[in-house]
């Protein structure tokens, strides 16, 4: 059972690790960060091929929501100046544009700094509840 929100990424990729080690420090949103690979994925209603495409944000009533979506909820339970991108994140088009600079950046990990093979996003599209 989740009592606060969750934020699920990639532990095994640098650059994903580098990113929430980033909003740990500086973003500092509300809610517990955990790798995929040490999180117990079935209760939480999430497959394992989904948390290896997208970060996700997992609220305690069980609603998930992945990439784009998930990092503006994890702005918006900050503190300071951090909710206000999160909120213009969640607006359209900003959310369309959003969405499609993550697919973007979560497809080439891999070639970012930090990244390595293991970055690599599998070919296969999620299940998404």
């Amino acid at each position: 059972m989740v009592t606060r929100p969750l934020l699920v990424f990639d532990g095994d990729c640098g650059f994903c690790t580098t990113s929430v080690r980033f909003a740990e420090r500086y973003v500092r949103p509300r809610c517990a960060i955990v790798p995929w690979q040490f999180t117990d994925l079935e209760p939480l209603g999430v497959t394992q091929e989904r948390a290896e495409y997208e970060v996700l944000w997992v609220t305690p009533a069980g609603t998930v929501y992945g990439g784009a979506q998930a990092v503006a909820k994890a702005l918006l339970s900050a503190r300071g100046a951090w909710p206000v991108l999160g909120a213009v994140l969640t607006l359209p088009p900003v959310r369309w544009v959003a969405h499609g600079v993550y697919r973007l950046i979560a497809d080439n990990r891999h070639r970012l700094p930090g990244g390595t093979a293991a970055c690599a996003v599998p070919g296969r599209r999620p299940h998404t509840s």
